[in-house]
């Protein structure tokens, strides 16, 4: 049973990026049994083990789930604590993320990187609706903070466009943007990066938040702005609402993480 839970994110289905379309196949696959009675934090040569009944997990590549900080695996132990009588990983995104770390970007962390930068090429900030003006308005109250802030602290000048046609950025704005991503190394805060870029559609967003510039909450409401503009115009669709409950829960453990690992 320990060999099929923690063989199960190798399926090829289970890597999908999009954190709904996880969630609608493994809602369609048999659940393993919850076969452990409590999970725990045990420190190991300076990391920290979360343990099922005083045995460590292993990771997808049958690596040892290791974090750097006690308060990283606590959030992993408290999403196997909070199982009840099957396992269900869509339910426990911070330990997906922790797989996808240890297994997949300690090896090659350059690579996330350089794909949070391509996200702050085409960045979600810097395309404006052209209209209606109080739309408009709120995009300039809400984003244009943020985007000065990367222009005076990180040295990075981004060009607002209107409408959807891409535009070139500055090399020099990505060349400084570029070097603060460098400044990350860690594994899982790269991860944790890397979702929040992914799931906002904006590293400029998600840079701020690793920074301690805003909240994730904060990041989560500006890269919501427009949706929630359209919702109070015609109203919520359901549908809309739960995919992006799946999407903020993915967020939400993300920015944990990075806090955590960011101690």
């Amino acid at each position: 049973m320990r060999d099929e839970l923690f063989s199960m994110d190798t399926k090829q289905e289970l890597t999908d990026p999009d954190p709904v379309r996880r969630a609608q196949i493994t809602s369609k696959l048999p659940l393993p049994k919850r076969f452990y009675k409590e999970a725990a934090v045990a420190e190991r040569d300076g990391q920290f083990a979360v343990e099922l009944d005083g045995r460590g997990v292993k990771t997808p590549a049958r690596q040892n789930l290791l974090l750097p900080t006690r308060a990283a695996a606590q959030i992993i132990a408290d999403e196997f604590s909070v199982q009840e009588k099957e396992i269900d990983p869509a339910r426990m995104p911070a330990t997906r993320l922790a797989n996808t770390a240890i297994d997949g970007i300690v090896n090659d962390p350059q690579v996330v990187l350089e794909d949070v930068l391509r996200f702050a090429s085409s960045d979600m900030l810097c395309y404006r609706a052209g209209s209606p003006e109080r739309l408009v308005q709120r995009q300039t109250e809400s984003w244009d903070p943020i985007v000065d802030w990367a222009a005076t602290t990180l040295n990075a000048r981004f060009i607002l466009a209107e409408g959807v046609m891409h535009v070139e950025q500055p090399r020099e704005a990505l060349g400084a943007f570029s070097v603060h991503l460098g400044g990350f190394t860690d594994p899982f805060a790269i991860a944790s990066l890397h979702t929040i870029t992914t799931l906002t559609g904006s590293a400029i967003l998600a840079l701020a938040v690793a920074k301690g510039e805003i909240s994730g909450d904060e990041a989560w409401k500006l890269a919501h702005l427009e949706e929630d503009w359209t919702a109070e115009q015609w109203g919520v669709d359901a549908e809309a609402a739960a995919r992006r409950a799946i999407r903020q829960r993915e967020m939400q453990a993300a920015v944990k993480i990075l806090e955590a690992v960011s101690v």
